[in-house]
């Protein structure tokens, strides 16, 4: 549900953006913004798709399975994995103005995150065990980052990306955030979008309340495959229902000269940062590390 008329334009419900092997196909024009863009391709035992990266930076990052990935003269065999509720996944990138080639011996499904950029990078291999894997928060509050490409992990010139796993009945993105404003040092200017998918085909929840008049407003019921796109205010929590975990991939871009990722907390909530030294970190967690494999 949304708490606007405007809310369908921001929650994209699973299979909402789906086209040609794209389950979810969000591009800038699609989100009316300037850079971010999220695939999610899947592909059948034997599978082979083609694509141009056109003016847009990629990441190729397993959901389910591994692939063969073949761009600017290079090959990168990606192992994979079972499900993203099983472990952390290698990843290639591939830069602009190039030709990518993803085939599937067993099938499986991969998200491509996108950022349209200005410089052409190298394509390259990015290995499972050098994710770092970060433990956020503490108590109800606690979840699982992996920072596959953040900011100060894996050099792109736009993209940033990380998935985040919350155990059943946590909250996460909170306390509520933002980063719509150019504030030099302290909050910069990013797109995102969340795709999420939910254990046990169960549900969760997503908020985003206005930082402006006529900002973003979205109370979203989320299941797998769906999407919310956020062009900007405090956007969190993320609620996981008791017993289902909850998984998203943030997939962020943004105009600013330093590729960095700056927020704001809600003045409301922020308070909630200085009860978690007070708390230990959920048991549960880490779901698993870096040594996790299919």
């Amino acid at each position: 549900m949304t708490t606007t008329d405007d809310g369908s334009r921001y929650h994209l419900k699973a299979g909402s953006t789906a086209s040609g092997p794209y389950t979810l196909d969000i591009d800038p024009e699609r989100a009316g913004w300037d850079r971010s863009s999220l695939r999610v391709l899947e592909l059948a035992p034997g599978g082979v798709h083609t694509f141009g990266t056109g003016e847009s930076e990629w990441i190729v990052l397993p959901l389910t399975g591994g692939c063969t990935v073949h761009s600017s003269g290079e090959i990168f065999e990606l192992l994979g994995r079972e499900s993203v509720f099983s472990g952390v996944s290698d990843f290639a990138y591939v830069p602009r103005d190039a030709r990518v080639q993803i085939a599937s011996g067993a099938g499986g499904r991969f998200a491509l995150a996108g950022a349209k950029c200005e410089r052409r990078l190298p394509a390259r291999y990015g290995p499972a065990p050098e994710v770092p894997v970060e433990l956020r928060g503490s108590g109800n509050c606690s979840r699982q980052v992996n920072n596959f490409a953040a900011a100060d992990t894996f050099a792109c010139d736009r993209l940033i990306a990380v998935e985040v796993l919350t155990p059943g009945g946590n909250w996460s993105s909170y306390p509520p955030h933002k980063h719509d404003e150019h504030r030099p040092g302290a909050e910069s200017v990013l797109e995102e979008i969340y795709y999420f998918e939910v254990e046990h085909d169960g549900l969760g929840y997503h908020r985003v309340s206005p930082s402006r008049d006529g900002g973003t407003d979205v109370l979203a019921e989320v299941r797998g495959g769906d999407a919310v796109l956020i062009p900007d205010g405090w956007h969190g929590p993320s609620i996981a229902s008791p017993g289902r975990t909850l998984y998203y991939l943030n997939v962020m871009a943004g105009p600013g000269e330093q590729r960095e990722w700056l927020i704001t907390d809600h003045p409301g909530h922020s308070w909630i940062r200085d009860t978690w030294p007070t708390q230990p970190v959920d048991p549960r967690l880490p779901f698993y590390g870096t040594e996790a494999r299919p």
